[in-house]
């Protein structure tokens, strides 16, 4: 039987006879039985109200990462909105306690690559959004903590973020397809010496072996090529003594087996694929979500470094976009310098701590700007061969 409504929250009390669901409630709902039974709901919000960056608020993509990611000790937390009854606003959040407070944080770290909640447009949203942090109030969660959370997003226009500090700052690039995208590669939206490097890079390629560019539907074959993806991905990463913890976790590569596998195609990964000799020598693993494109994982082999190979899967993930009818490709965040090459903008990306007690306000004060200076500066001086052994799964 689905879980019981862990606290709900009414505007005025139903006078006798009058229909049930009439006017706004909030209620908080905990786990997996509660979030699986919401699914019809959720996807019909998605439809109606979701934006293409919400593509990791899909239920489909979250009910993936509760698979994987769930950790023992963190419970779903998901505040629920509704008026008159039907389904108007959902924050797919998860709980947890530490050094003794109350913390909530959005469901889908790390894979999630923007956070943010649905929430129907209107003039009665931000009348709901104020009701959504009163319910986590009245619930003793003392901190919200928000990654990722998009300017042009729902978490973006809200009124109390625009009166909190942001814990860090960044932005996500993004490519205009039909600027960037020619029938024979990159248009001329590049400098001829690009386009020229373009061409070098096919004919490096092509003295190692017959190469063809081609896209992958989700399925078995879809599975072991995202596999073999993250594979490349953190050998590249630990060849160059990058530490990326997140691609590094077994759980990572398990993940995007999972989606590229599953049946329903709901999550929207798409899979572009350049082979040498029919070998997968590059694999792009983009989510494809209302017209739009996200380059989440983009990995060629190491050994094909020497030929370009990188660059020349890039200009194939952006034409495979292109194909399946995506009008921008958005190469997340952080604004990289090799993403700025192919950015015809870029939209603000910010992380948030929100203290809704007293203790979280003291936490936010005092605490957590001394620690987290502390943290990166540890990460900074560790040694290249120690950055190299935990960067390397094995």
């Amino acid at each position: 039987m689905p879980a019981k409504p862990m606290r709900r929250d009414m505007e005025g009390s139903p006078s006798p006879g009058a229909e049930v669901g009439v006017g706004f409630s909030v209620e908080i709902l905990g786990g997996r039985d509660a979030f699986l039974a919401l699914k019809p709901e959720w996807d019909m919000l998605f439809a109606r109200a979701g934006l293409p960056h919400q593509l990791f608020q899909r239920h489909a993509f979250l009910r993936h990462w509760c698979d994987h990611y769930l950790p023992a000790g963190e419970r779903l937390c998901l505040v629920v909105g509704r008026e008159a009854g039907r389904l108007v606003m959902l924050w797919p959040l998860v709980r947890r306690r530490r050094l003794g407070l109350e913390l909530v944080r959005l469901m889908g770290a790390p894979v999630a690559q923007f956070g943010d909640i649905l929430v129907e447009p209107g003039s009665r949203r931000e009348h709901w959004l104020e009701r959504g942090w009163e319910a986590l109030r009245r619930h003793g969660i003392d901190l919200v903590e928000l990654r990722l959370v998009r300017a042009d997003g729902a978490l973006g226009h809200c009124d109390k973020l625009a009166l909190t500090a942001p814990v860090v700052s960044q932005e996500a690039p993004f490519a205009d397809l039909a600027l960037r995208v020619a029938p024979d590669g990159p248009s001329h939206a590049y400098p001829p010496r690009d386009r020229s490097g373009y061409r070098r890079r096919l004919r490096r390629l092509a003295e190692r072996g017959e190469v063809a560019f081609t896209s992958i539907a989700p399925g078995e074959e879809a599975r072991a090529l995202a596999e073999r993806a993250v594979a490349m991905k953190r050998e590249a990463l630990a060849q160059h003594g990058v530490l990326a913890p997140a691609v590094a976790d077994p759980r990572f590569a398990r993940f995007f087996a999972a989606l590229a596998a599953d049946p329903d195609d709901a999550t929207g990964l798409r899979l572009s694929v350049v082979t040498c000799e029919d070998r997968p020598v590059g694999i792009d693993l983009s989510f494809d979500c209302k017209g739009r494109s996200f380059g989440h994982v983009i990995a060629s082999d190491p050994s094909f470094e020497r030929e370009g190979l990188g660059r020349v899967l890039i200009h194939h993930a952006f034409a495979s976009a292109r194909a399946r009818g995506n009008a921008i490709f958005d190469l997340l965040a952080p604004a990289d310098p090799y993403k700025r090459e192919h950015a015809d903008g870029a939209v603000p990306v910010r992380d948030f701590t929100v203290p809704l007690s007293w203790r979280g306000q003291l936490a936010c004060d005092f605490a957590l700007p001394h620690l987290r200076p502390t943290l990166k500066a540890i990460a900074k001086r560790l040694p290249a061969s120690w950055v190299r052994r935990l960067a390397s799964p094995g």
